[in-house]
């Protein structure tokens, strides 16, 4: 089922951070809690931040991230190799980050359909228009922020290597590892798999 969260600009504090995520995973699967993790990552800034301002701003979002997946999946981020991994952090932002689940199912998996071949600069911003249209959350957003946003969903398609570079903005399928894909279909996930790109789910 998709995520029915409220909208949230946490994508500008917190980014892609493969690294990050990947540390993240292999704590939980060592049995650790949420409070054990928090108080191993600040305290021995596990993650090498020069400001703790930083880490304590990216922190939430990333274990919001992490706590997304099963423990399969969470073992898939620690073993397989980067792209699956990457494949899966951003399957575990659109579960984490409602708006952004929606930015892929709206304008992404739109253009792909289409075939144009570009994430065009006037889509990206005809859908923030219509979600402040509905939303007093997103309305109340300073532009700076949700230009921000915009830069943060793209640089998001960037590292997973949806987006070519963030000039031509040439947009391309998600090559989806077929183990994964096969376990995200067996639990339910067939949407996000069909919004990640992948031409064989209707």
């Amino acid at each position: 089922m998709v995520n029915e969260a409220p909208y949230s600009t946490s994508m500008t504090g917190s980014g892609f951070l493969m690294y990050e995520f990947k540390q993240l995973a292999s704590l939980k699967l060592e049995g650790l809690s949420d409070d054990q993790i928090r108080t191993k990552v600040l305290e021995e800034n596990l993650f090498q931040y020069n400001k703790l301002a930083s880490l304590k701003r990216a922190f939430p979002y990333l274990l919001k991230r992490v706590n997304t997946l099963d423990s399969h999946l969470q073992q898939m981020v620690v073993d397989e190799p980067t792209h699956v991994g990457k494949t899966i952090n951003l399957y575990a932002t659109m579960k984490a980050d409602q708006l952004f689940y929606e930015f892929m199912e709206d304008v992404v998996t739109d253009s792909l359909e289409k075939d144009i071949g570009i994430l065009e600069k006037k889509d990206v911003n005809v859908f923030f228009v219509n979600k402040a249209e509905q939303s007093d959350f997103l309305k109340s957003l300073a532009e700076s922020t949700v230009a921000r946003l915009k830069s943060a969903y793209l640089r998001m398609l960037l590292e997973v290597g949806m987006l070519s570079d963030l000039k031509s903005r040439e947009l391309k399928r998600l090559v989806i590892d077929e183990e994964l894909k096969r376990y995200l279909l067996e639990i339910g996930e067939g949407q996000y798999v069909k919004v990640m790109g992948d031409e064989g789910i209707q």
